[in-house]
């Protein structure tokens, strides 16, 4: 067995199920950002123009916003009910880093940026179930047993 299958196997080995109920909140407040993130493009959108983020240009930075709110909502929904998470979860890691580095750099990096926290708290969680999985209240296991 290589690292990954050992990671994967001891995390489908010690997984509490409080966890699952974490998982489901965490999902919840990803999709819940996908819906934000579509219903104002525009601040977003204004974010990444005036910093210069990536060179993008006006059709450009809509562009990867609406990728960017549309991997929330399919990874969000994924991540809430336990179907391919840890594939959901890796997915939504470099887009976690590039708003905490970049988008969080516009407003401050200051105690008081409560974005910025959610947005570490989510990383870390994102971390938590790339390694521990599921969990036994998810479709991927009700898959497995059968």
């Amino acid at each position: 067995m290589n690292v990954i299958q050992k990671v994967e196997h001891w995390g489908d080995a010690h997984h509490a199920k409080w966890l699952d109920v974490v998982r489901i909140v965490l999902g919840l407040i990803i999709f819940s950002k996908g819906i934000s993130l579509i219903s104002d493009t525009g601040a977003q959108q204004e974010i990444l123009i005036n910093n210069n983020i990536f060179g993008f240009s006006g059709v450009m930075a809509s562009v990867a916003i609406h990728i960017v709110a549309f991997a929330h909502l399919v990874g969000g929904i994924l991540i809430t009910i336990g179907l391919v998470t840890r594939f959901a979860v890796v997915i939504q890691i470099p887009i976690l880093i590039c708003a905490i580095v970049f988008v969080n750099i516009s407003n401050g990096f200051s105690a008081l940026n409560s974005e910025l926290w959610l947005s570490l708290i989510v990383l870390c969680l994102l971390v938590l179930f790339w390694i521990i999985g599921s969990g036994p209240f998810s479709v991927d296991h009700q898959i497995k047993k059968k």
